[in-house]
């Protein structure tokens, strides 16, 4: 870590985490955090904060339901853009516990109705599962005004780190066959865009910045994607014809540069692409907001970009 100009919030962050190591993903590993009860286990993010309205609720999906959660800055509110939310975590891990803050977040910044999508996580339910699961729940949105209290009339899909993925892969997907209503904007967060591509940052920032490659592989082998296909890493598509797209990296993230070549293939097709590179920061920050205080001040300047977008 100590020849990466990481910011310096950033690297006193990474140390405690040096300071208090976790052992690397496994089966077991996983196995322990499916016991852990919901809301127990501590989190480097925010609070969820202040939120006028929040409601659990379920939708049909191709594997059994769908758990969802509505997020809302507005007790009530007439028709309009509805966001639909995909978690980080390797395609593995990750849940209202570790993400909701982050929905919560982009519900105000946005202040916009935030669906959280609990799609279905490898080891126990691999490649296509998650990929199915959140093209259904964006299709199920933009169809269910009257179920899910919020009429979408447009949508926008966001999602970090896996997410990311998913937000580009339900993108490409809505191109193609689009659902009720269309998308306004695609915000995709240090995406995981071409897994297993073999580019430089994958190697080079792939020890002690927070995404080791211990972590990776075993989120690879889990989730067990088929990387020649653009469901399995969207770098392998053709963005042509795709929604607007905010698409975010982190200077310090093995996932920096199949970011970077999406983005820079989807200008090359004609999308309306704005690329930002969070310097001196690293993968996972937009959920490292209590331990990385600059961090919240990289995520509010991503809120005010995806603003414009959809203003313009």
């Amino acid at each position: 870590m100590s020849e990466f100009a990481v910011r310096p919030d950033v690297r006193v962050f990474l140390e405690a985490m040096k300071a208090q190591p976790r052992p690397p993903m496994n089966d077991a590993v996983v196995a322990m955090i499916r016991q852990i009860p919901p809301g127990t286990m501590p989190s480097p993010d925010l609070p969820v904060g202040e939120i006028a309205h929040v409601r659990d609720l379920a939708m049909p999906g191709p594997g059994g339901e769908i758990p969802l959660r509505l997020y809302d800055a507005r007790e009530t509110r007439g028709p309009g853009p509805v966001v639909v939310f995909y978690h980080g975590g390797g395609f593995v891990v990750g849940s209202i516990d570790t993400h909701g803050s982050m929905a919560a977040s982009l519900a105000r910044g946005l202040d916009l109705p935030v669906v959280f999508v609990d799609y279905r996580l490898a080891p126990e339910h691999p490649w296509p599962a998650a990929p199915d699961d959140a093209e259904a729940a964006a299709r199920w949105i933009a169809a269910n005004g009257a179920a899910l209290g919020r009429e979408a009339t447009s949508l926008v899909i966001c999602g970090d780190s896996a997410g990311g993925e998913l937000t580009l892969v339900t993108g490409l997907a809505l191109r193609d066959a689009p659902a009720a209503v269309p998308v306004d904007l695609l915000f995709a967060i240090y995406p995981a865009a071409d897994r297993g591509g073999g580019h430089a940052s994958s190697e080079r920032f792939s020890e002690g910045l927070g995404l080791d490659r211990a972590d990776t592989r075993y989120f690879e082998q889990a989730y067990a994607s088929d990387r020649s296909h653009w469901r399995g890493a969207p770098l392998k598509g053709d963005p042509a014809g795709l929604a607007p797209l905010l698409l975010v990296t982190a200077e310090f993230d093995p996932l920096r540069d199949e970011g970077r070549a999406f983005a820079a293939k989807a200008i090359g097709a004609g999308v309306d692409v704005l690329y930002r590179e969070a310097k001196g920061m690293i993968h996972g920050f937009a959920t490292y907001r209590a331990g990385i205080p600059s961090a919240r001040v990289e995520f509010g300047a991503l809120i005010g970009d995806a603003r414009r977008m959809l203003e313009r």
